[in-house]
Order: C-alpha cells, then sequence, then structure tokens
C-alpha cells in the first residue's frame, strides 16, 4: 500500500496571502493610526488615487484593515463600479478583512461628481455592513465617502462623525 495520494484526488491547496500589503512607497502610509477620516482621508488620496489602476471617473469601494492600535494592515478593492454607483455583498468585503486578521476595517468609496455626500444607497449599505460586522466581530470603524476639495466644503464624509455610526 502506498503512502502517496493519487494526483487526482489531493485536496486543494489553499494559500492565503495579505491583501493589499503597503508597498515601500507607501510605508509613510502605513506607519499613521487610521483612527480618523481626516486619516482615512489622507489614505485615499496618498494610496488609493494615486495607484496607476484607479479610475477617479469610476465608483471604487474600499476596505482598510486594521489592527488593534489601528494601523493600516492591508486593504483591498473591493468594487469598481460604474459612474454613480458601486456594489458589494458583506460577504467581499469581510472575506478579505477575515483572511488579513483584520480587528477593524474602514470602507470608503469615491463619488466621481466630487460631491461627498452620501445617497440613500450608502445609508442602506452602511447599515447592512455595520450588522454584518456586529455579528462576525469586525469593528466597522467608519465609513468614509471620499469627494473632491473645493474651498468652503469638506472632501468627505464620513458616517462616524455624522453619528450614524
Amino acid at each position: 500500500m502506498s503512502n502517496s495520494f493519487p494526483k487526482q484526488n489531493l485536496p486543494l491547496r489553499v494559500v492565503l496571502n495579505r491583501v493589499g500589503e503597503a508597498t515601500l512607497n507607501q510605508y509613510g502610509a502605513v506607519q499613521r493610526a487610521l483612527d480618523c477620516p481626516e486619516s482615512a482621508f489622507r489614505f485615499w488620496n496618498e494610496v488609493v488615487a494615486d495607484d496607476p489602476c484607479h479610475e477617479p471617473e469610476k465608483e471604487h469601494l474600499v476596505a482598510v484593515f486594521l489592527n488593534t492600535k489601528l494601523r493600516l494592515i492591508g486593504y483591498h478593492v473591493v468594487s469598481v463600479g460604474s459612474l454613480n454607483e458601486a456594489v458589494a455583498h458583506p460577504r467581499e468585503i469581510f472575506r478579505a478583512a477575515i483572511l488579513a486578521g483584520a480587528y477593524a476595517i474602514v470602507l470608503m468609496h469615491n463619488h466621481p461628481s466630487g460631491d461627498p455626500a452620501p445617497s440613500q444607497a450608502d445609508h442602506r449599505m452602511t447599515k447592512r455592513i455595520a450588522e454584518a460586522a456586529e455579528i462576525i466581530g469586525i469593528q466597522l470603524s467608519d465609513h468614509v465617502v471620499v469627494g473632491t476639495p473645493e474651498t468652503g466644503r469638506q472632501p468627505y464624509f464620513s458616517f462616524r462623525e455624522a453619528g450614524v455610526l
């Protein structure tokens, strides 16, 4: 009797890699805590928007993974949508968060129009993600909607600052 497995009966090998691990160029962003919407907005501009694959004319939904000190351990572009919508199910967000060993996440997406005011769909998604986060045991630290800087207007909307989370 042979101790080796026949090739057709081998179990599926699963390899786990960190999702969105920072490059050396992004190392400065990794050293700061993402504990407020301003730091999340800076992260978006320095890392997400600076990525060569970023398409500013489309909505991008990004989950940023944090450790217990709220420092970046990774991020994942969950969805690239259209001009006015990026759709994602909680499982897409939390699958990567669980694999990364995240304590908390910051959900972020941009509004190509430049207006960071959240839509009703943004409110519904935030509520759904918050409910899933509570069940899973990963803290939803914030959901930040990124717009464009204009004089007299804040360039982002924070669900945490608005008291929704």
